[in-house]
């Protein structure tokens, strides 16, 4: 099995990264490669950012003018990735996260926020190794169950990590 070195940036200011978040976004990046069955050594680059820095990455790159919630931004094509090449590792691109959105979208979901933030990475993943949910609806299918059950295999399953009552903080 490959290695893969993930590289964290926080480029924002809005939310307290919660104890714990890196290492969940490592294991995320990890678990895809793993169940994909990659051999190969790979780096990738995570980085958090506010709404307002990925409304203008999604207008400049997928003329989308609104704030989404995770953008990806694969170096391969077609299986052929770049190389580093003083480690010898392919680089699969860039995953950039709005954690303002991701903090809206756990609470609409009823989720934590650990939950939002390693499906983002995990649908993240599987784009920089060539899924694309747009392209159709079994394409989407395909990525939805890959999802799920690279998230269960963390133990962060749909059903385990919904929000309770009790928990909720106003």
């Amino acid at each position: 099995m490959g290695k893969v070195k993930v590289m964290i940036s926080n480029n924002q200011t809005e939310i307290k990264i919660p104890v714990g978040i890196r290492m969940l976004v490592r294991r995320c990046c990890h678990a895809v490669t793993e169940y994909e069955g990659f051999d190969d050594d790979f780096e990738v680059s995570v980085s958090f950012v506010n709404d307002k820095t990925i409304h203008e990455l999604n207008l400049q790159h997928r003329d989308i003018d609104r704030a989404t919630d995770v953008l990806s931004f694969p170096l391969g094509e077609n299986g052929e990735y770049d190389i580093n090449h003083e480690t010898g590792a392919k680089l699969l691109g860039d995953i950039v996260i709005s954690l303002e959105t991701a903090c809206r979208q756990a609470e609409i979901y009823g989720h934590s926020l650990e939950r939002e933030v390693g499906f983002l990475t995990v649908h993240s993943m599987l784009h920089l190794l060539g899924y694309d949910h747009e392209e159709s609806s079994l394409q989407e299918r395909i990525m939805r169950e890959k999802e799920e059950a690279i998230l269960g295999s963390l133990g962060i399953s749909r059903d385990e990590t919904f929000v309770g009552e009790h928990e909720h903080k106003n």
